[in-house]
């Protein structure tokens, strides 16, 4: 066989070969949480509340709820920075002291309605047939009343307080939590690992809390960042209408209740409670969107 000159050798033109495709970097949770710049200003404004609930009191030398009748209606000033009201205490501390009341409020009330919709949402997805009926029946008549009207009936029935307001609220929340995790198991409950899970000889309970709850989590934990900001929201429209908190409690929706008589003449009174309630609903929504981005695999990959 006749070998190759090196003229024809030299005019062989070898192509490069391709580089490999870029590996894609997996990025961690948090990463992809704190590069969001609006869930990290929502996770400041979270952490600067639960700040100023822990350590605010203890670095206040007023009393919230002792009147001095001789300071009443003043502004904002150096030895009150927020101003005090109608009877003279003193609006930063008693803001201070509501940190730990709303904080408490919607994070209880939201383990409440988690505790009771999550089980019942994913035991009726699962199962189906007339178990899915019963539950969706009842998530429908909740659902037909307005959450601020349920909560009313409840605290009325119930009296007004904390633990009422906790209690009426956490009702008022387990629709949505019911709806999204039966959502989740219908569509888990058909994926190839839960059939063989079942083939298996595995329980229903077994697969309930080994399968379907930790893959239904995601959506859930989402739900539950953004449901406290509305679950302190309700909390405060409560209080407002007296049906929340109790006076002398410095409660930041019976506060805003107390100071619209004076929102003429001293608006402090109701500017600086609601702003504090604005900021920490904003602040729980903002870190919802991003635990959504974070917790989507699809953008933990770069």
């Amino acid at each position: 066989m006749p070998s190759a000159s090196s003229a024809e050798l030299m005019t062989i033109v070898r192509t490069p070969a391709a580089p490999p495709p870029p590996r894609r970097r997996r990025v961690g949770f948090g990463a992809v949480l704190v590069r969001r710049r609006t869930a990290l200003l929502g996770l400041v404004l979270i952490a600067l509340f639960v700040v100023v609930a822990v350590v605010g009191p203890a670095l206040s030398g007023y009393d919230p709820n002792t009147p001095v009748l001789a300071d009443r209606l003043r502004g904002p000033s150096a030895n009150h920075v927020l101003g005090t009201d109608d009877t003279g205490r003193d609006i930063a501390t008693r803001i201070a002291h509501g940190a730990r009341i709303s904080l408490l409020m919607g994070v209880v009330a939201m383990a409440i309605s988690a505790a009771v919709g999550v089980p019942l949402g994913l035991v009726a997805g699962y199962l189906g047939g007339r178990w899915d009926l019963a539950v969706m029946r009842l998530v429908d008549i909740l659902l037909t009343l307005p959450s601020i009207v349920l909560a009313l009936v409840i605290v009325s029935v119930m009296g007004a307080g904390v633990t009422s307001v906790v209690v009426a609220v956490g009702i008022t929340t387990i629709p949505s939590f019911a709806r999204l995790a039966r959502a989740a198991a219908l569509t888990i409950r058909n994926l190839d690992f839960v059939q063989a899970a079942r083939a298996l000889g595995g329980s229903d309970a077994r697969i309930l809390a080994r399968h379907l709850l930790p893959n239904a989590l995601p959506p859930l934990i989402v739900q539950a960042s953004l449901g406290v900001g509305t679950t302190i929201l309700t909390a405060a429209a409560l209080g407002f209408l007296g049906l929340g908190v109790q006076p002398p409690a410095p409660e930041w929706g019976a506060m805003l209740s107390r100071g619209r008589t004076y929102i003429v003449s001293a608006p402090h009174l109701v500017a600086f409670p609601g702003l504090a309630i604005a900021l920490l609903v904003l602040g729980f929504n903002l870190v919802g969107d991003g635990l959504r981005d974070a917790l989507d695999p699809r953008l933990r990959r770069l």
